[in-house]
């Protein structure tokens, strides 16, 4: 059976290639009793059928090459897709990261600027609070600026008017004051209204330009004609305290060496003689009164 079988294998072989024979080789080594019924088919089987086999094997074998091809690309593409999710999760973590800082520090800055807003409207609205101040003081100013404006133009023409009275006939002129010496008695209030009625006052001897030289105690003297007569003198807002009645507070004087005595109802001074002596105001006396002219 066996040389049976060979003589009529290359028959069916004929055209086979190496790998083709090898399988004929396989299926010729196999269980006798198959091969015999393989031997017994194979006798009655055409040479068509036998090529029909054959293709059929190798589209078998083709098919289960292209499905391991396929599973490799598969496979190779579910490694390469992995990889890339892998690095694209990874590049998105730190993207995140990144964008998680930025968001943070963009936060500060934005908390920074409110801040800064803040306390810049803080310091407009000190600013609008100042410049209103400043406008009302501004404006306090002025008004004040206006009155004195208009006090000083009162003060220059009753300047004026007091020069036009100091130069009367009747007073006297001695360096750069006139001088007037009354002719009747009054109280020393009623002396001062007098006085004061016609832009003068009672007369300050609070330099050396009057009676603090001999010169010109001998001055008021003459004029006075050695009568007692009231000066701008008086402690009557505080007792024992002497003020001219430009309140300047005197400091050195002519006083008779008997005054001021101390008396509490003599408050206001006259010039006679002897020097100065203190008086109640409500006493009647001549008096002198003084204009300065600039």
């Amino acid at each position: 059976m066996s040389s049976y079988g060979n003589t009529n294998i290359p028959s069916f072989t004929h055209g086979m290639d190496r790998e083709d024979e090898e399988e004929m080789d396989i299926y010729a080594n196999a269980d006798p009793i198959n091969r015999t019924e393989t031997e017994n088919s194979k006798r009655h089987q055409t040479p068509q059928h036998t090529e029909m086999a054959c293709v059929k094997i190798r589209s078998s074998r083709a098919a289960a090459v292209c499905l391991v091809l396929l599973c490799v690309l598969l496979l190779t593409a579910v490694i390469v897709l992995g990889v890339y999710i892998h690095t694209k999760s990874t590049n998105f973590t730190e993207e995140g990261a990144q964008l998680l800082t930025k968001i943070t520090n963009i936060t500060e800055e934005r908390d920074q600027l409110l801040t800064k807003i803040t306390n810049i409207a803080a310091e407009r609205d000190q600013l609008l609070t100042n410049i209103t101040n400043l406008t009302e003081e501004r404006d306090q100013l002025l008004t004040k600026s206006i009155q004195l404006t208009k006090e000083r133009d009162v003060l220059i023409k009753q300047r004026e008017q007091s020069k036009c009275l100091c130069e009367k006939v009747g007073w006297t002129r001695y360096k750069s004051s006139y001088y007037y010496v009354s002719s009747e008695v009054k109280s020393w209030t009623e002396s001062r209204r007098y006085c004061t009625d016609r832009g003068a006052d009672l007369i300050i001897i609070n330099n050396k330009e009057e009676q603090m030289s001999e010169t010109n105690f001998d001055f008021v003297q003459r004029i006075s004609d050695g009568a007692q007569v009231w000066i701008g003198l008086t402690d009557s807002d505080v007792e024992g305290t002497w003020k001219w009645v430009d309140g300047n507070t005197l400091t050195s004087g002519f006083w008779d060496p008997r005054e001021p005595n101390g008396d509490r109802e003599e408050n206001c001074a006259l010039n006679y003689s002897p020097g100065w002596a203190d008086y109640p105001c409500d006493d009647t006396h001549y008096w002198i009164c003084m204009c300065t002219v600039k």
